[in-house]
């Protein structure tokens, strides 16, 4: 299975659906919260985006709640 890797931020609502979407599907994934681990924002930033959540798995990568591109994660 794809390794998820879900950058967050604190206060963010898209944040807190992703997460809980991943969650309801018992989808195996990790949160860095980048509120908490700042060296990640430009990491992040590498990717391409500026607004969070970045979900990152294998090739895909996106940004913002799209519970149909989580859908084939899970």
């Amino acid at each position: 299975m794809t390794k998820i890797t879900v950058f967050s931020k604190n206060n963010c609502m898209q944040c807190k659906m992703t997460k809980k979407f991943l969650e309801q599907h018992q989808a195996d994934f990790e949160e860095i919260n980048i509120d908490e681990y700042p060296e990640k924002i430009d990491y992040v930033k590498s990717l391409g985006f500026t607004a969070a959540p970045v979900i990152e798995a294998g090739d895909l990568v996106f940004s913002g709640f799209q519970p149909a591109k989580l859908k084939t994660l899970v």
